[in-house]
């Protein structure tokens, strides 16, 4: 298995066979650290609140910073940053760092793939795994360069990821007539 450094894969060298790279933000750290907050403040009013003022709005209080702090912890830590492996047989996209949601997409129902230099939260939506009727889908993480891969019935996918002009590179190589026999050609 090789990662890619930024700087490798230059386009007169074969692309390898196994491509793994990934991409990460560092700012939903500061997303978790707020949502890891919001549970404390809900476990805090729980155990040292008075009781005594109005049972109802404390109880609502404390199950609403801690569902918060939960959404807020668990939805950004899952896209603190993505793995991406490719191989001659798929393309594998794994969030965060159980590695869900995971998205495998088999080599064999790819008709393209592209290097895109900059793809940013702001075209899709936000951060995370997206969907758009006419964009498609998306895992983004960060800002920067991504790989779009178009599928064979018309859908997209499109995935930020560090040196993903080398990942599109090996995608295109094991699209080629023959790329399973071992034969490779620079693009």
């Amino acid at each position: 298995m090789t990662d890619h450094p930024r700087g490798k894969g230059q386009a007169g060298d074969p692309p390898p066979a196994l491509w793994t790279g990934r991409a990460t933000n560092r700012l939903q750290w500061v997303l978790a650290a707020a949502g890891a907050a919001c549970m404390a403040l809900g476990i805090e009013l729980a155990v040292d609140a008075p009781w005594t003022s109005g049972v109802v709005a404390l109880l609502m209080s404390v199950i609403g910073c801690v569902a918060a702090g939960l959404l807020m912890l668990f939805g950004t830590l899952a896209f603190v940053h993505v793995a991406v492996k490719v191989d001659k047989d798929a393309m594998e996209v794994r969030c965060g760092h159980m590695g869900v949601p995971r998205r495998r997409i088999p080599l064999a129902q790819v008709v393209g793939a592209e290097f895109v230099p900059k793809v940013t939260p702001c075209h899709w939506g936000g951060w995370g795994c997206r969907w758009r009727p006419e964009q498609g889908t998306a895992v983004i993480v960060r800002r920067g360069e991504g790989i779009v891969l178009t599928l064979g019935d018309g859908r997209t996918f499109t995935v930020t990821v560090d040196d993903a002009e080398t990942a599109v590179r090996v995608i295109r190589d094991h699209l080629r007539p023959g790329a399973s026999t071992g034969t490779t050609t620079a693009i």
